[in-house]
């Protein structure tokens, strides 16, 4: 383990969107990528980055409308093709000559399939670990899957948030109100055995409140007019056996008829 120095930068993606990037760890070793998800920002990778900083050269950014990165105000800048466009800025910058691991959290992983699908990145990245976020044309399809109706029902009530996050103005009100820090440290808490965290996320109310224009423009189209694109880079699933909100069948199962060199891990922990 080596202690964690960060070097921060930022780039410049396609829409003109900046883009804040941090290098850590070995500046020789392989480039690892790490995506975060939802409300978090790139410091929840800090601890992954300590631990890996020995072997790997550590790039976390800030998702757009996340942390020190702009914040697009229109929904559409929030589209998974936008969300892939900013890998592509990164991943120009830090490492053109050479492909990438990337490892991705919730909606980071959920928006780093874009990438992992796209033929432009298909030299780019040597692999891919995905934890709870899995690919949403993916699901739409395993949805329709009737060999497991009782599975898809369990999994839509685990998803409702999805639904409520597409109102107007009423997501916004309850993250701005709601304890929602709290709610995640009691969660992180009983994830850790009851262990304190030594890196807690501090995250802002910006960052709860423009990560909800993730779900309403990505959410409805692809869970309900799937079109899955497969992919041969090598996949690692990384499958919590005990999360609330990604089933560890869909999250499992899903990926498996489009992904060629898939490995699928599961854990406990949510």
């Amino acid at each position: 383990m080596t202690h964690l120095s960060v070097k921060p930068s930022s780039v410049q993606s396609a829409d003109g969107t900046r883009i804040a990037v941090f290098e850590s760890g070995n500046p020789d070793g392989p480039v690892l990528v790490a995506v975060h998800g939802y409300p978090d920002n790139h410091t929840v990778w800090d601890g992954v980055a300590d631990e890996l900083g020995d072997r790997f050269r550590v790039i976390t950014y800030d998702v757009r409308g996340a942390g020190s990165s702009d914040k697009p105000t229109a929904r559409s800048a929030y589209k998974i093709a936008r969300l892939a466009e900013d890998f592509g800025a990164v991943i120009d910058a830090v490492s053109p000559d050479a492909p990438v691991h990337l490892l991705a959290h919730d909606w980071g992983s959920i928006q780093s399939w874009g990438p992992v699908t796209d033929p432009r990145f298909a030299d780019r990245i040597a692999s891919y670990t995905s934890i709870s976020g899995p690919h949403l044309d993916y699901v739409g399809v395993w949805m329709r899957d009737r060999s497991h109706p009782g599975a898809s029902v369990r999994q839509l009530l685990s998803s409702w948030y999805i639904g409520a996050f597409q109102l107007p103005w009423l997501p916004e009100l309850i993250v701005r109100k709601a304890p929602v820090d709290q709610g995640i440290a009691r969660a992180e808490l009983k994830a850790s055995g009851g262990a304190t965290l030594t890196n807690p996320v501090v995250r802002s109310e910006a960052d709860k409140v423009n990560g909800i224009k993730l779900y309403r423009a990505n959410m409805a189209q692809r869970l309900v007019r799937p079109r899955p694109v497969a992919t041969s880079v090598p996949v690692q699933v990384i499958a919590p056996r005990s999360d609330a909100y990604a089933s560890l069948r869909v999250v499992t199962e899903a990926p498996v008829p489009f992904v060629d060199n898939l490995t699928v891990i599961e854990i406990e922990g949510s």
